[in-house]
Parts: structure tokens; C-alpha cells; sequence
């Protein structure tokens, strides 16, 4: 059965938190944290999160033993803030690309009229910071 039923419009669905393996929860959480200028949670059980400030947590969770699978992260970053965490990266030695598949290093994107880039945590999921939504359809 589809969102879009005969029945009224969709319901109101909003992604609340989400899982990111990690080999250390601490220091991912703290690398994402530090590149967009955010703060680690208290832990919370098993988790240490990271509150994305939209209502979206990230919760890293030690995989232990088991392989990681990296996954994509993209993060709506307010235009004024998109040069700072470019330095912190830059500060941290972190290589920031203009692409997904990590092909043009030091380099930024400017897609629908905006700007972006993507960069490596220490798990290898591939993060993406832009300022401005993809145009949908």
C-alpha cells in the first residue's frame, strides 16, 4: 500500500535516529562532532550520539568483531558554516573531495547552486556536507 492513498494525504514521517557502526564509538562520534561544530551526547546505553540539531540523532555503536559496511551520510550544512568545517577538515588533515567516489581531492561542488563536499570518517563512511538540497522530482 502506497503513502499516497485514496484515503487523505501522507502521514508525517520523520527519521528520529539512526545507527553508525564504528570501531571506536567515541572517536568517530567526536570526529563527526568536530568537523560540523557539534557536541557529543552523554552515551546512552550502548550509543554515544551525536544530535544532528534537526531532531536526527546518530548513535555510533561498536561493531566489534563484526565488518563495517560503510554507509552514506549527508548533512544539510547552513551556508555561512560550509567554509569553517572546510578548515576544520582542512585542520584535522582530513582530504575533502567534490565527489562521491572521492576522485577530485581539494576540491568543492556547486551543485543546485550551492556548495558541497565529501570526506572519509575514520570508519570509512562516506560523510557529505552541503548547502543545499538536491532538486527532486
Amino acid at each position: 500500500m502506497s503513502a499516497h492513498s485514496a484515503k487523505g494525504p501522507p502521514v508525517a514521517v520523520e527519521l528520529n535516529h539512526t545507527v553508525v557502526y564504528a570501531r571506536d564509538k567515541r572517536a568517530s562520534a567526536g570526529f563527526l562532532a568536530e568537523v560540523l561544530g557539534l557536541e557529543v551526547g552523554a552515551p546512552f546505553g550502548p550509543f554515544v550520539p551525536v544530535d544532528t540539531g534537526n531532531r536526527v540523532t546518530l548513535d555510533y555503536y561498536d561493531a566489534g568483531d563484526t565488518p563495517i559496511m560503510p554507509s552514506h551520510y549527508a548533512f544539510l550544512v547552513p551556508d555561512e558554516e560550509f567554509e569553517t568545517m572546510i578548515g576544520r577538515l582542512e585542520r584535522m588533515g582530513v582530504t575533502y573531495y567534490a565527489d562521491p567516489h572521492h576522485t577530485e581531492p581539494g576540491q568543492i561542488n556547486r551543485l543546485f547552486g550551492g556548495r558541497g563536499a565529501y570526506f572519509a570518517d575514520p570508519d570509512g563512511h562516506n560523510m557529505e556536507i552541503m548547502t543545499r538540497p538536491y532538486a527532486r522530482p
